[in-house]
């Protein structure tokens, strides 16, 4: 294995190009970069226990430099036949609630974790992947006991999505599988056979985003097909033993009915495309029988590359089993052809196909707008359905009678942006039948908000009556702290688990009485860094020159003293909305703990700092032509927070730094090109030429071709010139989101070297849009710290 020991850096302002080792921060902040993390959770099913996966993020390099193809919008890593792996999955431990000491689940010592373990439905085992020496194997574990043991002898293949799900009776796993007896992977061609030839259609419109990792030739086809195909697999977990049910293919999905008589699958199909990934490959979607014999095809699409900008598919999409039916399938079909700026009186139709599946399908219910969403009540004809107004930017939601849709009732009803009215999210449970429902009782069922409002969020968990939308709040997260609804113990509804946090204290999971407030802690993670916890923290609400409300949170370094004037940090990200109310709203919590984790800004608190996170940068107006005025909006957001600390006395205006990832860049380098309120930037992965983005960015709804001037003014490169002071550019060299490939960073320095501003440009070896290895992160604070030093405190 070959690894890049260096970074490439570019310099600007004296014309280099170097070759680095790695940099490192100062010790307390690697040593703060390097505590081991609270562990991932997952509640079992049943409500009695919380299993915890102990992780790494951020591995070492040499995880990232495994060998891997990057093909259709996937990195394979070809030794193991699996999906890159990022993070380090290192241990599994169980806390059931009615006993203080954990199950340790004793894993196998040849191979690593290779994701996130899945529950049984009877909560009693543990099913996962172990990368082993030949490929991906799986094993399952007794949650009693921690015991283990591999689960019949074939490998596992997650290349096009999760590759087991348990079965209702919680021996049996549906799998997708490496076929037996395949033979090596297919060998690029030594000689071309011919040029590669792409043709457009006549009157088909490709308006496609700018994909990383696809297709390029015959040899990435060969590759894609030898990695991808799968078999499904039924494997029984307590004897190992393996039934094979559907022959080799490309299998994207595959799901039980929910009396699992029936099978339903989708498979990728050639001709595949180089335009955009797997995901909107040709497919057919069929139905097969409990022994994988064919039953009915119910969709053959073609390549979806003319899909409308922020459209759907033509016919049929979103397949998926009701509940509380033995077999009964439904599916949603554009009216409109699947363009959103078409003029219909509906957009979309809900149709149904129940076994035997000889009969012609059923349609249930036409919705006025985009349908969005199915929630499954405990009422077998009652279902809640979301649809979604793309020019108001509006979500409402119907309590609907499937067999009398006209009778429907207006539950919910709010701007998509409106946080203060979110109802939350439904909980659910497993019928006795095992069929996944809404949690409720009788007309009541459970939601659990996070609880944005005025003062911040303060999550809750509520009953609202699904008749008459009538709200009660069964708990809500006391005053200065951050507490969140993990479960319900088993079925008793006066006893939950939280999960509780504030400034000072770490997240730790509790068992909470409701009758008489008793509270029990579960886990005591302790916090890794109290120096740092005595940091000042605080919400703070200011206006734009416009009127517009916004807001942030304020990190104020340990021991800082009323009447310093600091150096400040701003880290942004913008977000459009419609209006200035809900542009307003406060998002996010000052009482919840602070981890200093990955790449952070807030490790520039521990040199005395002042750092203002998640600084709200509205973009407010009409969806079709906000980026208008993306410039004077940003411009004046950013402004207003620096006037309003200004005016507190906690800042120096004249040593403010600005800085942001992925849109947060393009926003950090359109403040340094428009504006002189900054004294230095940093942006990380970002776009600055949209017109390398010619269909479209974020949320923006046209094409270059129909606002080219805004596509060229709101584009930092167009002004690189007018970027006077200093700004580092950081980008993954494996970035693979969509717009924000290396090259717009490389450009971008370029035109600032050429107009001989002052930047540096930082390539980091194997990473991807976000960084993962801890090499890059230790390097990426050191370039940020002494970024900051050198430009920031003059």
């Amino acid at each position: 294995m070959r690894i890049r020991a260096a970074i490439l850096v570019w310099i600007a302002s004296e014309s280099l190009l170097l070759s680095q080792a790695y940099k490192q921060p100062p010790p307390d902040i690697v040593s703060l970069v390097l505590a081991p993390p609270p562990p991932l959770t997952s509640a079992s099913p049943t409500h009695e226990a919380i299993l915890m996966v102990e992780h790494n993020p951020n591995p070492s390099i040499s995880l990232l430099a495994r060998p891997y193809a990057r093909l259709a919008g996937i990195r394979i890593d070809t030794a193991l036949n699996c999906r890159q792996l990022t993070t380090e999955y290192t241990g599994l431990w169980v806390r059931w609630l009615w006993q203080e000491a954990p199950v340790r689940i004793q894993l196998p010592t040849h191979g690593t974790l290779a994701g996130m373990p899945l529950w049984s439905p009877d909560g009693r085992k543990i099913a996962f992947g172990i990368r082993g020496p030949m490929g991906v194997e799986l094993w399952v574990a007794n949650a009693l006991t921690g015991e283990c043991q591999r689960a019949g002898n074939m490998m596992l293949n997650d290349v096009l999505g999760p590759a087991f799900k348990w079965m209702h009776d919680s021996d049996r796993l549906l799998t997708k599988v490496v076929p037996a007896y395949r033979g090596p992977a297919p060998r690029p061609a030594a000689i071309p056979t011919g040029p590669i030839i792409e043709e457009t259609s006549p009157g088909k419109l490709a308006q496609v985003r700018t994909y990383q990792d696809l297709l390029q030739n015959a040899d990435d086809e060969r590759l894609f097909e030898y990695y991808a195909t799968s078999q499904i697999a039924v494997v029984r977990s307590s004897t190992g033993h393996v039934h094979q049910l559907c022959l080799p293919d490309l299998y994207l999905e595959a799901e039980w009915s929910p009396d699992e008589k029936y099978l339903l699958v989708t498979i990728l199909q050639k001709p595949f495309s180089y335009r955009v990934p797997y995901n909107d490959f040709s497919r057919r979607t069929e139905i097969r029988d409990a022994n994988g014999q064919f039953v009915r095809e119910v969709d053959n699409r073609p390549v979806s590359d003319d899909v409308p900008r922020q459209g759907v598919v033509k016919g049929p999409r979103d397949f998926r089993w009701q509940s509380l039916h033995p077999a009964r399938l439904l599916w949603v079909e554009a009216l409109d052809g699947g363009d959103p700026m078409r003029k219909v009186e509906y957009r979309d139709e809900l149709l149904c196909l129940d076994a035997p599946f000889t009969a012609p399908p059923t349609p249930l219910v036409k919705t006025r707008h985009r349908l969005t969403q199915l929630d499954w009540t405990a009422d077998v004809n009652t279902v809640l359905l979301t649809e979604y107004d793309r020019n108001r930017r509006w979500t409402t939601t119907y309590r609907i009678e499937l067999d009398k849709p006209e009778a429907k009732t207006v539950l919910f009803d709010r701007s998509i942006r409106d946080d203060y009215s979110d109802p939350g999210t439904p909980l659910y449970t497993r019928s006795s039948s095992g069929h996944r429902i809404m949690r409720q009782e009788g007309d009541w069922a459970y939601f659990y908000s996070r609880g944005a409002s005025p003062r911040g969020d303060y999550p809750r968990l509520d009953k609202i009556n699904l008749r008459t939308g009538e709200r009660q709040t069964v708990y809500a997260c006391p005053e200065g702290a951050y507490e969140e609804f993990v479960m319900f113990e088993y079925k008793n509804t006066h006893r939950l688990v939280t999960r509780y946090q504030s400034k000072t204290e770490p997240p730790n999971f509790y068992l909470v009485d409701l009758k008489t407030k008793a509270r029990k802690p579960l886990t005591q993670f302790t916090d890794p860094a109290p120096e740092l916890t005595r940091a000042e923290k605080r919400l703070i609400k200011y206006w734009r020159n416009d009127g517009v409300p916004l807001s942030g949170i304020l990190y104020l370094p340990p021991g800082y003293q009323p009447g310093q004037r600091l150096p400040l940090f701003i880290w942004a990200y913008p977000v459009e909305y419609s209006d200035a109310a809900t542009a307003g709203q406060v998002r996010g919590s000052e009482h919840t703990f602070t981890y200093f984790r990955d790449a952070s800004p807030l490790f520039l608190l521990t040199r005395g700092y002042a750092v203002l996170m998640n600084a709200t940068m509205p973009i407010v107006g009409d969806p079709e032509t906000m980026n208008d005025t993306f410039i004077e909006q940003t411009v004046a957001s950013g402004r207003a927070a620096i006037d309003y600390l200004d005016s507190l006395g906690i800042i120096d205006r004249r040593r403010v730094g600005v800085g942001g990832h992925s849109y947060g860049a393009f926003m950090t380098a359109t403040l340094l090109a428009h504006s002189d309120d900054y004294a230095y930037g940093i942006a990380r992965s970002g776009a600055y030429n949209r017109t390398l983005t010619p269909f479209g960015f974020q949320n923006e709804r046209r094409s270059f071709w129909e606002a080219t001037e805004v596509y060229i003014r709101v584009s930092p490169f167009t002004y690189a010139h007018r970027i006077n002071e200093p700004i580092l550019l950081i980008h993954g060299e494996a970035d693979n989101n969509a717009g924000t490939f290396p090259l717009q960073s490389e450009r971008l320095f370029h035109a600032i070297n050429g107009n001989g501003g002052i930047a540096r440009l930082v390539i980091l070896p194997y990473e991807n849009h976000s960084y993962r290895a801890r090499e890059s992160i230790l390097h990426v604070i050191a370039e940020m710290l002494e970024w900051a030093e050198k430009h920031g405190k003059k």
